[in-house]
């Protein structure tokens, strides 16, 4: 199967999207190419508790069959080809999502719809707390809906669902199983979940098992001659020769997890907790190397009671506790830092029954986080002192829907303070020509930020199935931990980061139209949005480095948080013929965002533009699909940026069949991934990694689901 492939070069182009087409129509034609059943159009998001026809629906929903075929190890990974979407990339360990050109904490990341509690927006090297083999839904939110959970998403807020806490009884025992392996790093991928009810008590059980080694790179004429991959070095003097042409250093990954939900459910509504144990065992691709070990214990609560009392349809109560621990290890395999984090969070939700039109929900959320990180050994802090942050908020959001025009309106009250242990003795560093000297002094203080954000827009329904939109959204954050505070040299990035105590709240007023086609065989949507940033918070490369004896070349370069006005622009849009339907269907789509300061020059970690299309078919249990997506060459970078980040080519495929067995549905699959073998680095990546860390070459997954 690979053979005719190698001949496909990157100046032939044109015949990428044949070999997509030419793919599909040869499995149709030795097969009888289908689909099991026919998903439901109209989807009930637990993001906003409306139909897909809502304007305050998450602007993406995975689920079902197209979650498990674009499952990925993280919740980046999984995310990464989404129109809009795409994602950071430290190994296989460890990646975001980034939206519109955003992240970090510019994109918050739920469980349940309470906050994930990691510590995976302070640095992309830091695993987000949850374990994607469990997840039944993945939910992308914007503007007035994002405004229930949270102020300063500017770019979107993400909700994995994995329905630990049943809301209804399951009337037999259900459950599912999901086991495979991945050719390009010995991947071996197991899942478990069951749910079953006694009386009115409903219990859910899951687990997960994820191992997987270091994962093959593609290889380049470069190599030949003992450079490593694809000839980018860092630093930039080379990596002493070393030929990584086989598989990449530090980038196994090892996951487990063990989650448990118990429930009571009455007629009026439903109380249950939840518990969940995590581990996540990765390697760091850096070229110093490394790896982290990461732990995490989660309690949830919630409570729902339909029809409480009169003008209110229900009121919903939901807590969570965790308890985030993970430990750093330097190449040698010795404990280098310990991170701990413990995260609170409690809100209360009312929903009131339709007044002149308009629905909506009010309520109140606070939570409370302790970060502590310590170098092992000497106790001291590492990179950032001991902080306390707490949180509360008021949020408010409105539906009304007159014929065919909707209306959406959302407002947030924010209060955060920020509290570092003012004790603590922070050490500058000396640093190299141009400027020598010693890295600049901070000084520690507690801040507090009051944040207010809202968000209005419509949609017109100006003919049966078309409609269009405009949205305003205006987001306040409030400055991050490692923003205010960072003091200490960072590996994974080969930097130094300098915090800065006199930040200001970052504000962003984003504006989008969009158009739609939502009924009939050819459907389609297009957006085009700007968001603009009033003291948009960087990281600046100031041009002198830190004297690190334990990094090679010129040192770890000296990063300061700094503030500009800033602008984003974007358009995205896609295309669909018959999507997720039986038969034969087809999308195209296409995203491309760019950011600058507006004083000049280009924001750092931009995504590239990209094109795709895809082709599937389903019918009588067959189902066959082929993605192709081109990403550009991303040569808008910041001053300090090298690149350009590469372009590329991505092909995948996929054909799995299912069969009822008695009270089981079995479906046995096989997934192609990156079938060109093409380098892929994302510019969304910090350069100590962009530079290093291809993403994995060509691979075939093969693998067994069933389901009862």
């Amino acid at each position: 199967m690979q053979q005719p492939l190698l001949f496909l070069t990157k100046k032939k182009h044109v015949f990428v999207f044949a070999f997509a087409f030419a793919f599909i129509a040869g499995l149709l034609s030795s097969a009888a190419v289908a689909q099991t059943a026919t998903p439901s159009l109209e989807i009930t998001a637990t993001g906003s508790q409306e139909a897909t026809q809502s304007i305050l629906t998450p602007t993406k929903v995975l689920q079902g069959d197209e979650l498990l075929n674009k499952l990925g190890s993280t919740l980046g990974a999984t995310l990464a080809n989404e129109l809009g979407v795409s994602a950071t990339g430290y190994g296989a360990g460890a990646s975001r999502p980034v939206i519109r050109g955003l992240e970090g904490s510019r994109v918050q990341i739920l469980q349940n719809g309470l906050s994930v509690g990691d510590v995976s927006n302070i640095s992309q090297d830091h695993a987000v707390g949850n374990n994607m083999q469990n997840a039944h839904q993945v939910e992308i939110l914007r503007g007035a809906a994002a405004l229930l959970y949270g102020s300063g998403s500017s770019g979107g807020l993400v909700n994995v669902v994995n329905d630990r806490i049943l809301t209804n009884l399951p009337d037999r025992p259900t459950g599912a199983i999901n086991t495979s392996y991945e050719t390009v790093n010995n991947g071996r991928a197991t899942a478990l979940e069951i749910d079953s009810a006694f009386g009115s008590i409903a219990v859910h059980v899951d687990t997960a098992i994820n191992n997987a080694n270091n994962y093959r790179i593609p290889v380049t004429s470069t190599q030949s001659q003992g450079e490593p991959a694809g000839g980018w070095t860092v630093p930039p003097a080379g990596n002493r020769g070393n030929n990584y042409s086989g598989k990449l250093p530090n980038s196994f990954n090892n996951q487990n997890n063990l989650g448990f939900g118990i429930s009571h459910i009455g007629e009026s509504g439903y109380t249950g907790v939840s518990v969940e144990r995590l581990n996540n065992n990765y390697g760091v691709p850096t070229p110093d190397g490394g790896s982290i070990n990461q732990s995490q214990n989660r309690y949830d609560l919630q409570h729902q009671t339909r029809n409480p009392f009169a003008g209110f349809s229900s009121i919903k109560f939901s807590a969570a506790n965790s308890n985030y621990n993970h430990t750093e290890f330097n190449n040698a395999g010795v404990a280098a830092s310990h991170w701990k984090n413990i995260a609170n969070e409690a809100r209360l939700e009312l929903a009131h029954n339709p007044i002149a039109g308009w629905k909506g929900t009010f309520g109140a959320q606070a939570s409370t986080a302790s970060l502590n990180a310590t170098e092992v050994g000497t106790a001291s802090y590492a990179i950032i002192p001991p902080t306390k942050t707490n949180s509360n908020a008021l949020f408010w959001i409105e539906e009304g829907r007159w014929n065919s025009l909707q209306a959406s309106l959302g407002l947030r009250y924010n209060n955060v303070a920020q509290n570092p242990n003012l004790g603590t003795t922070l050490h500058p560093e000396p640093t190299t020509p141009p400027i020598g000297g010693v890295t600049p002094e901070i000084s520690l203080q507690n801040r507090k930020f009051n944040l207010i954000s809202y968000s209005a827009g419509s949609l017109w329904s100006f003919m049966p199935g078309y409609g269009t939109g405009v949205a305003y959204t205006v987001s306040q954050r409030a400055p991050s931990v490692q923003e205010l505070y960072s003091y200490g040299a960072h590996e994974s990035t080969a930097t130094f980061d300098l915090g800065n105590p006199n930040l200001t709240k970052e504000t962003s007023h984003n504006l989008e139209f969009n158009l739609q086609k939502t009924s009939g065989l050819l459907r389609s949507k297009a957006s085009l949005y700007a968001n603009r940033f009033n003291n948009y918070i960087y990281g600046y490369y100031t041009g002198t480095a830190i004297n690190n004896p334990g990094h090679e070349g010129n040192g770890f370069n000296v990063v300061t948080a700094r503030q500009a006005r800033a602008t984003i622009k974007g358009v995205e849009g896609e295309v669909t013929y018959n999507w997720n339907q039986t038969g034969l269907g087809g999308r195209v789509f296409g995203d491309a965002s760019q950011g600058t300061f507006d004083a000049g020059g280009n924001l750092p970690l931009q995504a590239a533009p990209r094109l795709g299309a895809e082709l599937a078919h389903q019918k009588n249990g067959w189902l066959t699909n082929a993605t192709y997506i081109y990403s550009y060459q991303q040569n808008r970078l910041a001053n300090w940026e090298q690149g350009p980040a590469p372009s590329y080519h991505l092909l995948n495929a996929g054909v799995s069949y299912t069969e009822r067995v008695r009270d089981v549905n079995w479906t046995v699959f096989m997934n192609l991934k990156n079938l060109l073998n093409e380098q892929i680095r994302y510019a969304t990546t910090p350069m100590a990694v962009r530079l290093y860390a291809p993403q994995p070459g060509r691979s075939v997954m093969v693998g067994l689901r069933g389901a009862f």
